[in-house]
């Protein structure tokens, strides 16, 4: 009996440090955010724009179009086709962008096409480099905001980066729509609150060359923009974030893309958390607060995970008490589900009330059982790897 309530109250226990972090965060964020302001630039900066896409022609154009719009003649706009089986170069290419044709079947990701930009640019470098996705919308003055701010700051930034659903989209995403908030909007708004770095995010990204020339690019992690961020944090160059422009993403509108998307993202997560051991103590050895705080930013698990791992927890304890087990694992257990209820509570009512109605929070239940499955396939190694182009739907190229 002693041991079974040492094993339950350890991983009650356990759930409290991520359930914690959360919590800090969140409440960090409820902070008033206000723009500062910076003082113009002595001199002008030239800046490259990458975009690096993989089978996108259907729907580069417009991303193409909200770039261009905000260049000066000596700035750059460098579309990388990557291992394309469409005509993404040639659609980029009829828009007046400068195209990098990269065809390499034995090393897939969207981490080495930013490696191949990169040392495409080495030959005439830029001030600063902006990575920014596909099929990302962005603000109309996105580009020279963070290219002021970056001069200024002297650091990696982050943009906000969201994902909306379409209004004409057969599938609710409204929940997965807010854990996006969450994850992209909330917690980073609490951690530049607390003056702390954040992850990066995958697009609006700037990075002056400086910082980005020798950067470990060439990967074919499922989360290369996140293993990015705490190989800068290693170098005590980690990312800041620039909530005060946003770039936007559309959810897939079939119910194969969405799974498609689902399983990159978690399965990568999943990975990076696997590596936490090693990078705390890397972080303790070389006492680089930088790489500790994001390596704790990463023990916070997918929002479904820890919401499945704090309820799987509860239910052990309550049928273990009614076993006779010890009470004291099963009260851990309840302050870690009200914490966490609280964490959603206050997510929802600052920032979340116009994207999910309160009612979307009965199918809740429904939505843990398909993560759930999820979880399962993942670690049965039953999903795909590699940087495969999300199905959209009916806008997809025959």
């Amino acid at each position: 009996m002693a041991v079974l309530t040492l094993v339950l109250l350890g991983f009650a226990t356990v759930l409290v440090i991520p359930i914690a972090l959360l919590f800090l965060e969140v409440l960090a964020a409820l902070d008033p955010v206000r723009a500062p302001s910076f003082a113009e630039p002595a001199q002008l900066h030239h800046i490259a724009v990458v975009v690096p896409a993989h089978n996108e022609s259907s729907g580069i154009i417009p991303t193409i179009r909200d770039i261009q719009s905000q260049l000066s003649a000596a700035d750059r706009l460098l579309v990388v086709a990557d291992n394309c089986s469409d005509d993404t170069a040639a659609v980029a290419a009829a828009e007046g962008c400068e195209v990098l044709t990269r065809n390499d079947a034995s090393k897939t990701g969207k981490g080495y096409a930013l490696a191949w930009s990169i040392e495409h640019l080495r030959a005439n470098p830029p001030d600063f480099v902006i990575f920014i996705d596909a099929d990302c919308r962005i603000q109309s003055d996105m580009i020279w905001r963070l290219a002021q701010a970056c001069a200024s700051l002297k650091r990696p930034l982050q943009a906000c980066f969201l994902m909306k659903q379409a209004d004409n989209s057969p599938i609710d995403h409204s929940l997965a729509e807010f854990a996006w908030v969450l994850k992209n909007w909330v917690r980073p708004l609490g951690l530049r609150s607390l003056k702390l770095p954040v992850q990066l995010m995958g697009t609006g990204m700037i990075f002056s060359w400086r910082d980005i020339q020798n950067a470990p690019l060439s990967s074919g992690h499922l989360v290369e923009d996140m293993k990015l961020g705490l190989d800068l944090a290693a170098r005590r160059n980690a990312p800041l974030f620039f909530p005060f422009v946003v770039g936007i993403s559309e959810f897939p509108q079939t119910t194969k893309g969405t799974e498609s998307q689902r399983q990159r993202w978690v399965k990568g997560h999943l990975g990076m958390i696997a590596r936490i051991p090693r990078l705390l103590i890397r972080a303790a050895i070389d006492r680089n607060p930088e790489l500790f705080v994001l390596t704790l930013d990463l023990l916070i698990p997918p929002l479904s995970l820890l919401g499945l791992l704090i309820t799987f927890s509860l239910v052990l304890n309550l049928v273990a008490v009614a076993f006779g087990i010890s009470p004291v694992p099963a009260f851990v257990a309840i302050a870690n589900l009200l914490v966490f209820a609280t964490c959603i509570g206050f997510a929802w009512l600052r920032f979340g009330r116009d994207i999910i109605r309160p009612a979307k929070f009965l199918l809740l239940g429904s939505m843990a059982l398909k993560r759930l499955i999820l979880y399962c396939q993942i670690l049965l190694g039953r999903t795909a790897s590699g940087w495969i182009r999300t199905d959209r739907g009916t806008h997809d190229p025959k």
